[in-house]
């Protein structure tokens, strides 16, 4: 089975930046070691200094499934629409390959 690829975009509204930032980076060490997950990245917009991605990275759709059953994305969740505007993404990979191939 592939790899299963989450990317999400998190716009912060106005003044909620900081929140934003917490609730991500409060998240990382659950997400991190959840069955299943090989990556879960919270990179910053170098433009755009309130614009967050998530970038991560499953061993396959079972596993994006049991994380979203999981408390900390239920509150996740919960909290996202009062601090930003989100677009996620689930991707298959089309071509890809690692640093040696």
């Amino acid at each position: 089975m592939p790899h299963v690829k989450t990317i999400a975009t998190l716009l912060a509204k106005p003044g909620k930046a900081g929140e934003l930032e917490a609730l991500l980076f409060g998240m990382a060490p659950h997400c991190r070691t959840e069955p299943g997950n090989l990556r879960w990245d919270v990179w910053r917009d170098q433009a755009k200094a309130d614009r967050y991605i998530l970038d991560e990275l499953y061993v396959d759709n079972a596993s994006v499934a049991a994380h979203r059953e999981t408390p900390h994305y239920k509150n996740y969740l919960s909290k996202i629409p009062d601090l930003a505007e989100r677009s996620a993404f689930v991707l298959d990979p089309a071509l890809v390959a690692n640093k040696n191939g």
